[in-house]
């Protein structure tokens, strides 16, 4: 099977988050946008209950569409261990959630790069979050995906594996068929490494990916990204763009995919400057997907 794509609130998703706006009607928006699936964000959902689930479910079928996959932000490296422990509960919710609508993978993630966390205690305690919950997602036939990631949007701090030494770390002692790589290219460039070099390393592993772009503000440059920490070069030297013309190269990304046979979701994180951004990007995937899968 040829990936598929798949699209995200990307533009609105503080209000999603806040209840300022209805998620049931981003559902019907999305509709009009040319994907062939929906990513959904946990705290977009007013309660994980049947009276938060139930009318996005309703949503999505008077619509026609499905569910590619729930993004999800555990925050496993936290100081306190009860606390990890009730992030391991949060990431079963995610995972019920997202058998629940159908679906078959749900992000997750390292946490945040608390001050004095060492990477040893890091990888340690990412690891014991990802294996306790990966458990619970092989007996319900879900497989968590671990992107490289930058930072939740309710987060204080960066991500803990954002540097690719840490990520590759973690994911290299994790082998469960249950498990694999959530590919974000726009996500290395804010990490300060090579998108396309990256994904030659993990491109057998990787199962969903965000097909976001980034083009650099005026007056910065690469090597602002290069000697900053991620989150200063996320703030002010990259602002977020339309899939397809910032610094990614798409056509480098979809020959690495092709020759593993990747056949996964690819959802556009796009439409900060408005829902025909996302519909253009969606277009310009399907045109990649032609090229290098042979199908449009």
């Amino acid at each position: 099977m040829p990936p598929r794509i798949s699209v995200f609130p990307k533009y609105q998703f503080d209000e999603l988050v806040a209840g300022e706006l209805s998620f049931e009607q981003w559902i019907r928006d999305a509709a009009m946008l040319g994907g062939e699936g929906i990513e959904h964000y946990d705290g977009f959902f007013r309660s994980l209950t049947p009276a938060g689930v139930d009318p996005i479910l309703r949503a999505m079928e008077e619509t026609g569409q499905v569910t590619s996959m729930i993004c999800f932000s555990p925050d496993f490296t936290h100081p306190d261990r009860e606390e990890r422990l009730r992030q391991v509960e949060r990431q079963k919710a995610a995972i019920d959630l997202t058998a629940r609508l159908g679906a078959r993978h749900c992000r997750t993630l390292s946490g945040q790069r608390f001050p004095g966390l060492t990477r040893e205690h890091g990888v340690a305690r990412t690891l014991e979050g990802i294996r306790r919950s990966l458990e619970y997602a092989e007996r319900h036939d879900v497989v968590l995906c671990m992107e490289n990631h930058y930072k939740d949007g309710t987060w204080r701090y960066p991500e803990f594996a954002q540097p690719e030494d840490i990520f590759l770390e973690i994911i290299e002692q994790i082998d469960s068929p249950y498990f694999g790589v959530q590919y974000d290219p726009s996500n290395a460039f804010v990490g300060g490494f090579d998108p396309v070099k990256f994904l030659e390393k993990v491109r057998h592993r990787v199962v969903t990916m965000h097909a976001s772009d980034r083009y650099l503000a005026p007056g910065a440059t690469l090597a602002d990204l290069a000697i900053g920490d991620g989150a200063t070069g996320y703030a002010s030297a990259l602002k977020h763009g339309e899939t397809g013309k910032g610094l990614n190269d798409y056509d480098a990304i979809f020959r690495l995919l092709a020759e593993v046979g990747f056949s996964g979701w690819i959802s556009v994180e796009a439409g900060l400057n408005g829902l025909d951004e996302i519909a253009r990007s969606a277009e310009f995937l399907k045109r990649k997907r032609a090229q290098y899968f042979g199908i449009s």
